[in-house]
């Protein structure tokens, strides 16, 4: 199984969206200061997650999800901002 999640940021309002075959190991790597890209923003929150049954599947929803059309779903769905 995989997942395609979204992290959330409050300290700072950023989003971040990512895949990963196992969340709870992802998102202590991202808390800890081991991914360049999120590492000034910590602490992360997982706001968001679903799960695929193929890593392709979780690719192409991480890649709707970054779109622009997926960030303000983000904003307004899930944050509700």
């Amino acid at each position: 199984m995989y997942f395609t999640y979204v992290l959330f940021s409050s300290k700072f309002d950023r989003i971040y969206v990512g895949q990963t075959k196992d969340l709870k190991i992802r998102l202590a790597k991202h808390n800890s200061g081991k991914v360049k890209s999120t590492k000034p923003y910590i602490p992360w929150e997982i706001i968001f997650d679903e799960p695929f049954q193929t890593r392709s599947e979780a690719m192409k929803r991480e890649r709707e999800l970054k779109s622009h059309q997926g960030r303000n779903f983000i904003r307004k769905s899930i944050l509700n901002k």
